[in-house]
Parts: C-alpha cells; sequence; structure tokens
C-alpha cells in the first residue's frame, strides 16, 4: 500500500517536472500570407532575400542548409526549398511557395516548427512586401 501511495505521489512530480523541460521556443508551424503581386514576382523578391540575407551572410542558422529555387514552376507554384546542404536529395526542411494572382505564399516544413521559424516567418512577411533587410 506504502509503494502504491509513492507511486501516486511521483506522478505529479513527474508532470511538473517534464513541464519544466518544455520552455524551448518553437516555432509558428506552417504560415501563410497575402500578398499584392503575383506568385513568381513575389518569390523572386523572397527567394533573392533567402539567399543573401541567410546564406551569401554565412548566417548560423543556415549553415547546414542549401537553397535550392524552383522559380520556373510548370505547377504555377514558384517556390524555394531549404534542403540539408551534404544531402540536397532528400526531403526539403522548408518549402516557401506561392500561388495565384494577387499570390497567396505558404511556408511549411520541420524548420518552421523550431525556433528559427519565427525568423523565417518574420523574413518571408518582411520580403514578401518589397523589404530587403535580414
Amino acid at each position: 500500500m506504502k509503494r502504491i501511495l509513492a507511486m501516486v505521489g511521483l506522478v505529479p512530480l513527474a508532470l511538473l517536472l517534464s513541464s519544466c523541460n518544455q520552455t524551448k521556443t518553437t516555432g509558428p508551424g506552417s504560415i501563410s500570407l497575402g500578398t499584392k503581386t503575383s506568385a513568381l514576382s513575389v518569390m523572386e523578391k523572397v527567394a533573392i532575400g533567402a539567399n543573401s540575407c541567410w546564406f551569401k551572410s554565412k548566417d548560423s542558422d543556415f549553415r547546414n542548409y542549401r537553397l535550392s529555387p524552383e522559380l520556373n514552376s510548370f505547377t504555377g507554384r514558384p517556390r524555394i526549398l531549404i534542403v540539408p546542404k551534404n544531402n540536397p536529395a532528400e526531403r526539403p526542411l522548408l518549402v516557401v511557395q506561392a500561388s495565384g494572382n494577387p499570390a497567396e505564399i505558404e511556408a511549411f516544413g520541420p524548420l518552421m516548427t523550431m525556433s528559427v521559424g519565427n525568423r523565417i516567418a518574420r523574413d518571408i512577411s518582411n520580403w514578401s512586401k518589397g523589404q530587403n533587410n535580414c
């Protein structure tokens, strides 16, 4: 009986400790943004921003990744992919694509669920509005 009571007393303690471990910042998950320009036009801006701010600047958040732009899409959805640097054929870790006129931008993938996803969302929003800042 004492053993059962001791185990029951440990459950709230275990729950309390596990909640302390969940303080990591997470990203927004998938996002969707409306724009005032065409899909190709806005994705060109996003691709240029991503290339200069994330990759050419040698940003530490993106050093293990590679940019793979697919702007000439036959599906009408120009997009950029962020893939592992050493295995570019692997599944993308981030997909940013747009469709329509005016375009709707979508960003999704594992990077969007991490803390860097907040920055990605902010950068994509800024670039889609024509801002060039990193």
